[in-house]
């Protein structure tokens, strides 16, 4: 048992001195990221589209680049900019995302494929971009903060669970096209967390069943915790609070039950 455990520790990565690009870094969950990782002493690369909300919340010696990700030059900005500064980036994590509460058959194509941009193609760009130098390190961990949206199918949140889905699907293909460039995907995978979202949804309230839920909460720091714990296990798939794995299991195996469950808490069965 011993001997497992000294494995077990060896195989644990270092967070300690990694280069950590943290997207949407300026609240709730790349924030309480940021302080996570400093506090394993991480450098930090930070990025938001707000300038002002990033410097108060970051991390002292903190690298700051503001910039809007669904924006191409951005994007190679922020990259480029944390390459020349650190000369590395050892662990990419895409947090930045939105959501809306509005069926999908009423959605306006163009705030779909506005809320596509940020979810998916924006870390998929990000991705992109960062992969030939971890390639040629031969070393890096890509980190995709999706949802448990994206293991469940909310009927009140379509759209945003049709990206996370794809996100999801993205980090489990690049897992194996990666591997043997010793490249690690993870994807994380929260239930409800304490932060702006709803507040900052442009379109929408979620169902009154689904705002009662709110006692099951997590907050950002537990959601951050959770992260750090699987990028130093290089977990595939990280649920949290743990309990929402129960929802994912339920799913495949009583996807009829779950479904009216779902669609009776929307209003819709």
């Amino acid at each position: 048992m011993l001997l497992l455990w000294r494995e077990a520790a060896h195989r644990l990565m270092r967070i300690d001195g990694k280069v950590v690009l943290i997207t949407g870094a300026s609240e709730g969950i790349g924030a309480a990221c940021a302080a996570e990782f400093a506090a394993s002493g991480a450098r930090l690369a930070l990025t938001a589209r707000n300038e002002d909300k990033l410097r108060r919340s970051a991390p002292r010696d903190s690298f700051l680049v503001t910039g809007d990700l669904t924006s191409d030059t951005d994007r190679r900005t922020i990259i480029d900019r944390t390459l020349a500064h650190y000369g590395a980036i050892d662990i990419l994590i895409n947090n930045a995302g939105a959501g809306f509460y509005q069926p999908s058959w009423e959605m306006p194509l163009d705030e779909v494929r506005r809320l596509m941009d940020l979810n998916f193609f924006a870390p998929l760009g990000l991705i992109q971009l960062v992969t030939p130098h971890m390639r040629e390190r031969r070393s890096g961990m890509i980190v995709n903060v999706g949802s448990i949206a994206g293991k469940i199918p909310l009927p009140w949140m379509s759209i945003y669970s049709v990206s996370k889905y794809a996100l999801g699907a993205l980090t489990d293909c690049q897992r194996m096209e990666l591997k043997r460039d010793g490249i690690h995907t993870l994807i994380v995978c929260p239930g409800y967390v304490k932060t702006n979202f709803q507040k900052n949804a442009a379109y929408g309230q979620p169902p009154d069943k689904i705002q009662k839920s709110k006692r099951f909460a997590i907050t950002p720091e537990t959601c951050a915790r959770s992260i750090r714990h699987g990028v130093e296990r290089d977990s595939r798939t990280i649920v949290t609070p743990r309990a929402g794995w129960l929802f994912v299991l339920a799913m495949r195996l009583f996807p009829s039950l779950v479904e009216g469950r779902m669609g009776s808490m929307n209003g819709t069965a």
